[in-house]
C-alpha cells in the first residue's frame, strides 16, 4: 500500500484520463489535499485503492454506446438522417414563407404609416386656414333641436300681398 502525492495532471495520466476528470474524481473521492510551494494541489492517494473504470458514453437519446461497432449504427443513422433533412426542408420552407408574410406586413405598415403621415399632414393644412376657424365658430352658435319660429301677424300678411300684387 503506497501512498504516493500526485497533481491532477499526474493523476490524470496515471488513471488515463483528463486532468479536469482527476480533479472531480478526487473530489468524489474526498480525498485529501495539500497545496504545495509552486501553488499546485496535490493528492494523497493510494493508486491500488482506486478502481476507476471509464464507462462508455451514451448517445444522447440513451439507445446505443457511442463505442458500438460502427456496421450496427450506420444502417439507422442514415435513416435518422434522411428524416432529419426531410424535416429540415420542411422547416426551411415554413421559415421562407414566413419570412415573405413579414415583409408583407412591414411593407403594409409602411404604407399605413406614408397614408397617416399624408393625412395628417393634410389636416394641419385645413386647419391652419383661417375659414375653417369661423366655419367651425359659426357650426358652433347654431341652436340645436326644435325651436318654435315667430308667427307673422295676419294684418302684415295683407300687406305684403297687397305690395305683391301691385
Amino acid at each position: 500500500m503506497a501512498i504516493e502525492m500526485l497533481s491532477y495532471r499526474q493523476l490524470g495520466e496515471r488513471l488515463g484520463c483528463s486532468r479536469d476528470a482527476a480533479r472531480e474524481l478526487v473530489k468524489r473521492l474526498r480525498l485529501p489535499r495539500h497545496k504545495a510551494n509552486d501553488g499546485k494541489a496535490l493528492v494523497c492517494i493510494d493508486l491500488n485503492e482506486i478502481h476507476q473504470n471509464p464507462t462508455p458514453t451514451q448517445s444522447p437519446a440513451g439507445l446505443l454506446p457511442v463505442t458500438a461497432p460502427q456496421e450496427c449504427i450506420e444502417p439507422k443513422q442514415e435513416a435518422t438522417a434522411a428524416s432529419y433533412q426531410a424535416a429540415l426542408e420542411r422547416e426551411r420552407e415554413r421559415a421562407e414563407r414566413l419570412m415573405a408574410e413579414l415583409l408583407r406586413a412591414k411593407a403594409d405598415t409602411l404604407a399605413a404609416r406614408a397614408t397617416v403621415a399624408r393625412l395628417e399632414g393634410e389636416l394641419a393644412a385645413i386647419r391652419s386656414r383661417r375659414w375653417w376657424r369661423w366655419l367651425a365658430r359659426r357650426k358652433k352658435r347654431q341652436p340645436r333641436g326644435n325651436f318654435d319660429v315667430p308667427q307673422t301677424d295676419t294684418s302684415a300678411q295683407a300687406v305684403f300681398t297687397s305690395c305683391a300684387a301691385a
